[in-house]
């Protein structure tokens, strides 16, 4: 048998989290080889040419705000060049009294200035986003083209190795190395750091070097609707981004009078089944509805037009899972982006780089990773007690019990 390449660095996946984790290393000068089971980069989640970006407002966990502020700000920054900047509004939901002082203070207290976001009422949504409804603008919101954005950073390199059609079954650890090995437990590639960013696959890959991560797939479908020129849906399309109870873009006006809006996604957890349902396009024709709180719209006037369908990775606690295994010397993780993989991807990239390289804490602190923060964040936190040896594989267990919505939400 030929003995099995090495090399030092391997990202297992070739989505945006480790297309972009692979750039990072090239540009801090590493070589890096990246393997991945089908023909070319960003062919599952990451293949969706419409995810949104902008960093969580709400009053939800503060490490969860902290964090989407630092992994928006890094994202803005890696994909500048390819960010549709076309601004996100975040209506208030409607049982809810709007308080715009009250709301300012709050943006604030999250360090975001009002270059990012800034509480409008109705009449001031109305005159700069289209939308009469009090809420929040997030100006810097942009969209990106996830497939476009991971072809090119994998694009041909002098440090850059890619191995297609490859698909890593197992991982085995020996004399401080770690070989991938395929179904038939042969030796695909030897490394010394292997970093795996493959979503819900890292969970059966991880089980054979006895890690049981907490994860759960959410099948989401995006509605692409035609709107006729005739139609009362014409005067109530948005010019921006909306955000809200599921999302959707601006609309686009097309050559013939029509127009081309994208709404989505539905939220079915537990589920990753990548056909097409018109139920999912019925949910979403009710969440346009809501987003633009048009409820008298007629839904048959959004005629079907295409989709999106992916499946999403999230953990029980709904924080993405990024950094060392610190209980495995050499294993690095990138998973559970949720519905967020363009902020995640951007934060991994620096942390994982980080920690890979063995940087000095002072270089993450830079970019504003506090200890908390990359603690938050760690796959440690789901570990309770001493882990089992690889061999004893479904012995370790969890102290975070996944907990998810009990009913259907978009993002």
């Amino acid at each position: 048998m030929t003995k099995p390449q090495h090399h030092e660095i391997v990202v297992i996946g070739a989505g945006i989290c480790g297309a972009t984790i692979a750039n990072e290393l090239l540009e801090r000068g590493k070589s890096v080889c990246i393997v991945d089971a089908a023909p070319s980069p960003a062919t599952a989640c990451s293949s969706h040419a419409y995810a949104i970006a902008h960093p969580h407002i709400g009053k939800g966990s503060p490490r969860l705000l902290r964090l989407t502020r630092l992994a928006f700000l890094l994202a803005e920054a890696r994909w500048g060049g390819e960010w549709r900047r076309h601004g996100i509004f975040q209506p208030t939901k409607k049982e809810k009294t709007f308080n715009q002082l009250e709301v300012t203070e709050h943006l604030r207290s999250l360090g975001l200035a009002e270059n990012i976001a800034i509480a409008l009422d109705a009449h001031e949504a109305e005159k700069i986003c289209g939308i009469k409804q009090s809420g929040v603008w997030l100006p810097r919101g942009a969209s990106l083209n996830l497939f476009e954005a991971s072809n090119n950073l994998l694009k041909a390199h002098e440090g850059l190795t890619c191995l297609w059609n490859t698909q890593v079954a197992s991982l085995e650890e020996s004399h401080g190395r770690w070989s991938l090995l395929n179904k038939a437990k042969e030796p695909i590639l030897v490394a010394d750091k292997v970093v795996v960013a493959i979503a819900m696959e890292s969970k059966a890959l991880m089980s054979t070097i006895g890690i049981r991560l907490p994860l759960k797939p959410v099948r989401g479908q995006l509605s692409i609707f035609s709107i006729k020129p005739n139609t009362a849906w014409v005067k109530k399309l948005p010019k921006v981004g909306i955000s809200g109870d599921g999302y959707c873009l601006p609309a686009e006006k097309l050559e013939d009078g029509s127009y081309r809006w994208m709404v989505g996604s539905s939220f079915d957890e537990g589920e990753d089944d990548l056909g097409s349902r018109d139920s999912s396009d019925a949910f979403n024709r009710k969440q346009a509805q809501g987003l633009v709180d048009f409820s008298e719209g007629d839904p048959r006037d959004l005629l079907k037009d295409g989709d999106f369908v992916g499946v999403r990775c999230v953990a029980g606690d709904r924080l993405p899972i990024i950094g060392a295994l610190v209980q495995r010397p050499g294993i690095y993780l990138a998973t559970a982006l949720g519905s967020r993989g363009i902020l995640w991807s951007a934060l991994a990239a620096k942390l994982i780089t980080a920690q890979l390289l063995e940087d000095d804490f002072a270089l993450l602190t830079r970019f504003g990773f506090a200890a908390d923060l990359v603690a938050a964040l760690a796959p440690a936190r789901f570990f309770a007690g001493a882990l089992v040896a690889p061999s004893a594989l479904g012995a370790l267990a969890s102290n975070s019990k996944p907990i998810f919505p009990s009913a259907p939400k978009a993002k």
